[in-house]
């Protein structure tokens, strides 16, 4: 039981630690081959209602990110004839940042499936999260990035999405350049308890 408790607390720990650190303060080098396939492996076990296995993730390496990066200047050009140089090679450069990116893809099935798309993204994400936790455990800092762009026609032909599928966001890692420390929302703020009279604010076993 002890050897659990130390077990709970270090999780705890480093749920705790857990920071949204943004691309531009993530830096070199790279981890290692071995400590993403661990990321990697973490994520296949999120909870996965039906065994769909409803998402995957595409993985970047750093000769293929410029293909990316075009992606993301032509989704700006398709928005905006107008936009200038500038702003196409910030577009362009989002894609170079951090060390380790990831794209996550949800595929939500036929229309009439029976395991909704609500369900197929709680997964993906709670698959998300425990590659995000696994990184953090070894010292990383990452970060979640999405936008307009990722629902463009040149990120999807550039992934080779199925009409039924959806880019959902990029999973960025590194070192740490700068890691902040951000107010969390409070137990209360986040829970509600089901009462006689409707839900009401806060957690209680006494309702």
């Amino acid at each position: 039981m002890a050897e659990h408790r130390e077990w709970t607390e270090m999780l705890h720990h480093i749920v705790r630690q857990r920071q949204t650190v943004l691309p531009k303060r993530l830096v070199g080098p790279a981890p290692s081959q071995r400590e993403l396939d661990q990321w990697l492996e973490a994520a296949t076990h999120a909870p996965d209602h039906g065994r769909l296995r409803p998402f995957r993730l595409v993985f970047f390496p750093t000769a293929q990110r410029h293909k990316l990066g075009q992606a993301f200047a032509q989704a700006l050009r398709e928005r905006d004839p107008s936009a200038s140089e500038a702003q196409t090679q910030r577009a362009y450069e989002k894609a170079l940042r951090a060390p380790v990116l990831l794209v996550l893809v949800v595929d939500a099935g036929p229309a009439d499936a029976e395991i909704s798309l609500h369900e197929r993204i709680i997964c993906a994400g709670c698959a998300v999260q425990n590659l995000l936790l696994s990184a953090t455990a070894r010292g990383w800092g990452s970060s979640l990035t999405s936008g307009k762009a990722m629902t463009s026609a040149a990120v999807r032909a550039l992934l080779g999405l199925k009409p039924s599928e959806h880019a959902i966001c990029c999973i960025n890692v590194g070192a740490a350049e700068h890691r902040p420390t951000g107010e969390r929302p409070s137990v209360h703020d986040i829970t509600r308890t089901m009462t006689d009279a409707g839900p009401v604010d806060g957690l209680s076993q006494q309702a």
